[in-house]
């Protein structure tokens, strides 16, 4: 599987972007979310999933891995194809797509383009607890790790590579991080690991 790919963004448009890497140009299939993060970019590293069929390859993109995350999980749901999974993504912000998940909220699904009631409710219902699991927090903005801040995201992945439940982790890092701020990840994972 190919899990990322890094280089010169050669074409950038609202649905796919072509990645110059090593002279190669891959055509990825990307969300408007993701888009709207590699605005201003001329070169990046894109995360990949490649989904298999018996008549093609192909390759989508995300800015960052919560949103590959949550393709994944969606993916997993019956009746929930590769674009359709990026509909959504395109149509919601991915912390509005957890909210919406964790809270039973299946109308706002209903509302993306191409989801039916039927597909809405069974996305909630197999989804629901494993976005819980994942430490996802229903209706709080300050308690969620948000993607624009790295930082606490590489703090957090680290803090899960040594082992850490998930809502554990975060708890700690959002309780160091009101303490100060302008911590490094180095700094943030040293404090919250005497804390969790």
């Amino acid at each position: 599987m190919i899990a990322f790919v890094e280089g010169k963004l050669e074409v950038k448009t609202p649905t796919y972007l072509v990645v110059n890497c090593g002279g190669v140009g891959y055509s990825i299939n990307i969300s408007l979310n993701t888009y709207e993060q590699m605005s201003g970019l001329s070169s990046a590293r894109v995360l990949t999933h490649m989904v298999v069929k018996e008549d093609s390859h192909t390759l989508f993109g995300f800015a960052e891995e919560s949103e590959r995350e949550l393709f994944l999980h969606l993916l997993s749901v019956n009746g929930v194809g590769s674009n359709t999974a990026r509909m959504i993504l395109s149509s919601l912000k991915p912390l509005e797509i957890k909210q919406a998940i964790t809270s039973g909220n299946w109308s706002l699904l209903k509302s993306v383009k191409g989801i039916g009631p039927k597909t809405a409710q069974r996305i909630v219902i197999d989804l629901q607890d494993k976005i819980q699991k994942a430490g996802i927090a229903t209706g709080d903005l300050n308690t969620t790790i948000t993607p624009q801040n790295k930082t606490m995201e590489e703090a957090l992945a680290a803090l899960l590579m040594l082992g850490f439940n998930k809502s554990e982790a975060e708890k700690g890092l959002q309780k160091i991080k009101q303490q100060n701020p302008d911590y490094s990840v180095e700094e943030l994972i040293k404090h919250t690991l005497k804390v969790i």
